[in-house]
């Protein structure tokens, strides 16, 4: 069925045919959207988290008893929705579950369903982003649904149709920098239209008979669950060399383990993967040339301080002799971090943070393992915003999400809780202190680019301010003065330094005594928080 041309409905097990083929060729172009980041920083990872969410989707389909074209498409929605990850992930999980609601009881689907169906997407997907921006893959849904249903007016060929649509979205994507300036000014497209575009492409390939066995190989892998030799680990370098072959690296890189990002040129090289063996890729890369920035993370451990986090929960939960009702779920990535979170008295803390966007079910898992009934969740970054509020949403206490974005800010908002006050009261005196903190984050940029009116060099220095990039430069202390000083830290009282496990703490301190001899009306603290991809990660307040 999937070679034939001539296609006039499809049934649940084709359907769980082309999810399976979609998410397949989705996994081929990750790396590819992953590079579509705005800015050039070295934690692109839309590509990886709609890849994670697609998984999910497949690997619930695959436990799936009801056949139907809607029982396939719920068990996706449902999968996608208890696997998203960051912002693409989300938005992508809802696409689905519009999708599946507008086939609700059907057992096969038409081409004028189809259109239907991806109409019910889009409105499905729109509704569940609470400010919409055109130029991102909401419009590219939206488009794609339009053609569709033009086309459907004219043919009642399923695969005809599809043919109209893949044009449309890949148009879609390629206007996406025209309607959102900061694309056109960073010279990408959109990266969330761009995976929904390799999904719809996987769909037709697999209707033209190109990617039957890839789709099966798909299917039968598709999991979230950690393999049985655990997480394994985060490798990070760069490699400095001549002549440096970009291609044949990421090629080696990708052979050798998962989420694999290589970007560069020919002298520089930056690797990211993860592996079950990192002496293997560190042994590649010192081949190649000489290694510097060298990160190794165990992620297998960073699983067991979650799972020990959990487990002392309820012990956490003890104030003054009585159990507080109001508990509190973070999420952060670094040990240095995780350990400033549980001191201030959070809850649990979930493994997470850049690369590493903890799903909607993790969250959800953490919200209903501790004891309270009312629980606090901050997600301490703009791309987990979502999925914890999608969490909340389907958790059956009364939970809330602070909408913190950076480290400082939950940190800020934690210090803020009153256990004696109401969820409201809370709610608006911890955002209150959030919105209150300037956050600055000093990492290196991965290629070369223009953002912001900054012309950024491949391995510089860049600092973001708030989230919005401010700064770059050869010299790591002149990019983070020029972020202290859009911070206007002079005004500020307290000036604190988390330095990431890419720092050796010598020279964080003599970082800190730097600052120090710049602002010495402010306090300036160092704290050592771990956190990967980032050098520093500074707060005023």
């Amino acid at each position: 069925m999937a070679s034939e041309r001539h296609c006039l409905e499809c049934d649940g097990r084709l359907l769980a045919e082309l999810l399976a083929a979609s998410t397949a060729w989705l996994e081929q172009h990750t790396t590819e959207i992953n590079l579509l980041n705005v800015y050039p920083v070295p934690d692109g990872d839309a590509g990886t988290n709609m890849c994670l969410t697609m998984q999910a989707a497949t690997a619930e389909v695959a436990q799936c008893s009801d056949l139907s074209a809607a029982g396939v498409a719920h068990a996706a929605s449902h999968g996608a929705l208890m696997g998203a990850r960051g912002n693409s992930g989300v938005i992508l999980s809802q696409i689905l579950r519009g999708f599946a609601r507008s086939l609700d009881k059907r057992a096969t689907f038409t081409a004028a369903d189809l259109a239907r169906a991806l109409q019910e997407a889009s409105a499905t997907a729109y509704k569940g982003v609470i400010k919409p921006v055109e130029g991102t893959m909401l419009t590219v849904i939206r488009e794609s649904a339009e053609a569709a249903t033009v086309a459907a007016r004219e043919t009642d060929d399923l695969l005809a149709v599809l043919e109209r649509v893949l044009p449309a979205a890949r148009e879609s994507v390629e206007r996406t920098p025209s309607l959102l300036p900061v694309l056109r000014q960073a010279g990408v497209v959109d990266a969330g239209g761009q995976g929904l575009y390799r999904i719809m492409e996987g769909v037709v390939r697999y209707l033209h008979g190109e990617t039957l066995e890839a789709a099966r190989e798909a299917a039968a892998v598709a999991t979230l669950t950690p393999p049985e030799q655990g997480y394994g680990y985060d490798v990070q370098y760069v490699i400095q060399g001549n002549g440096l072959d970009v291609e044949t690296i990421r090629a080696r890189i990708a052979e050798m383990g998962e989420s694999a990002l290589v970007v560069g040129d020919r002298h520089n090289v930056k690797v990211h993967v993860h592996v079950s063996d990192p002496g293997a890729a560190l042994s590649y890369g010192a081949r190649q040339g000489a290694l510097s920035k060298i990160i190794v993370e165990d992620m297998q451990e960073q699983y067991r301080q979650f799972l020990a986090a959990q487990a002392s929960a309820a012990e956490s939960l003890w104030a003054g002799g009585r159990p507080s009702d109001t508990s509190t779920v973070v999420v952060a990535s670094g040990e240095g971090l995780m350990k400033v979170f549980e001191s201030l008295g959070a809850t649990a803390v979930v493994p997470g943070g850049q690369t590493m966007n903890p799903s909607t079910q993790e969250i959800l898992q953490a919200i209903e393992r501790v004891n309270g009934s009312r629980v606090i969740v901050l997600p301490n970054n703009a791309n987990i915003v979502l999925a914890a509020q999608q969490a909340v949403g389907l958790s059956k206490k009364q939970a809330v999400v602070v909408p913190t974005k950076t480290v400082p800010q939950g940190i800020a908002a934690l210090l803020a809780l009153n256990a004696d006050a109401d969820l409201d009261v809370n709610c608006q005196a911890m955002t209150r202190a959030a919105n209150a903190i300037q956050t600055a984050e000093i990492t290196t940029a991965v290629r070369a680019a223009r953002v912001n009116g900054l012309n950024i060099q491949n391995g510089s220095y860049i600092g973001l301010v708030n989230g919005e990039l401010a700064a770059t430069g050869q010299n790591v202390l002149q990019v983070i003065q020029e972020a202290l000083k859009k911070m206007e830290v002079q005004e500020k009282e307290l000036i604190t330094i988390y330095y990431g496990n890419g720092v050796e703490p010598l020279q964080a301190r003599q970082m800190a005594d730097l600052i120090r001899g710049c602002y010495p009306g402010q306090a300036v603290e160092l704290v050592q928080g771990g956190q990967p991809h980032y050098d520093y990660i500074i707060s005023a307040e």
